[in-house]
C-alpha cells in the first residue's frame, strides 16, 4: 500500500472544532482545511465571523474553505464577496442548488470571474461536474466537492464517477476535484487512484492514517483478539 508520503492526492481536515482544527494544523501532511454550517452547529460555533477568525489564525497559509448560508443567490453572492475578502486562502462554499434545486451555475460562474476562489459542494452528478467546470473560469482556482462517500450510502460505487469527474475537470486545469465525505480511510486512497486533487476527511478518520497505515495485519489481527478479550474479561461476563 503506498504510504501517506507518496499520495498526490492532498489531504484537508473537516471539522469546525477549534481545538481539532489546531490539532491538525501541527500535521504537515494536512495540506488544507474545510468546514460547513452543519459542522459549526454541531461544535457549538454561535458567531460565524468570529469563528473563522480564529480558524484563519490556527490555519496560517494553508486553504479553507467557509461556506454562505444564504438561500437566495443574490444574498449569497454577498456573502461569498464578504468571506472571500477575509484571507486570500480563503475557498467560498457554494452549494450547487439552493433549496429549491435551482442551479447556482450563474452564481459560481460571476464569482469565478471576478476572483472568487470557490468550492462548489453537495455535487453528486456528472452533469454538475460539466456544468461548472462550463462556468468557472480559466484564471481562477475552484475546488469541486463531489460527495463521494453519500453517493456510496445509495449503493452506487463512486469510484467510475470520480474518474470521470477528474476527466472533466481537466478542461480547467486550475479546477480542483474533492472528494468529499468519505466514510472510512480507504477511500483516502481510493480518491488518490482516482487522480483525485484533493479529499476532505473528519479527524476521526485522518487519525488513523498515522496510526493503521502498513500496519502487519497478522498483529492487527492479534490486537483486536486481545481487546475483545480485554472489553469480555472487563464486563465479567459468565455463561
Amino acid at each position: 500500500m503506498i504510504t501517506i508520503e507518496r499520495l498526490k492526492t492532498k489531504i484537508f481536515a473537516d471539522g469546525a472544532d477549534l481545538a481539532g482544527i489546531e490539532k491538525m494544523a501541527a500535521k504537515p501532511f494536512i495540506r488544507g482545511f474545510t468546514t460547513n454550517p452543519t459542522l459549526m452547529r454541531k461544535a457549538g460555533v454561535t458567531g460565524y465571523t468570529s469563528f473563522a477568525q480564529q480558524a484563519l489564525k490556527l490555519v496560517g497559509d494553508r486553504p479553507i474553505s467557509f461556506e454562505v448560508f444564504a438561500d437566495e443567490f443574490d444574498e449569497m453572492e454577498h456573502q461569498a464577496l464578504e468571506i472571500s475578502s477575509w484571507a486570500p486562502t480563503v475557498n467560498v462554499k457554494i452549494p450547487i442548488t439552493n433549496t429549491r434545486g435551482a442551479s447556482s451555475a450563474e452564481l459560481v460562474g460571476r464569482l469565478s470571474k471576478q476572483g472568487v476562489a470557490v468550492n462548489i459542494t453537495a455535487m453528486m452528478t456528472l452533469d454538475q461536474v460539466a456544468q461548472i467546470i462550463e462556468v468557472v473560469s480559466p484564471e481562477t482556482p475552484a475546488i469541486l466537492s463531489v460527495f463521494a462517500g453519500r453517493i456510496a450510502d445509495t449503493g452506487v460505487d463512486p469510484v467510475p464517477l470520480m474518474k470521470e469527474a477528474v476527466s472533466i475537470a481537466a478542461a480547467r486545469p486550475l479546477a480542483e476535484i474533492l472528494w468529499a465525505s468519505p466514510r472510512e480511510l480507504l477511500n483516502v486512497f481510493q480518491a488518490n487512484d482516482c487522480g483525485c486533487h484533493i479529499i476532505t476527511a473528519t479527524n476521526d478518520i485522518l487519525a488513523k492514517l498515522e496510526s493503521s497505515v502498513g500496519k502487519d495485519l497478522t498483529q492487527f489481527s492479534l490486537e483486536t483478539v486481545k481487546m475483545f478479550y480485554q472489553d469480555a474479561t472487563g464486563a465479567e461476563y459468565t455463561i
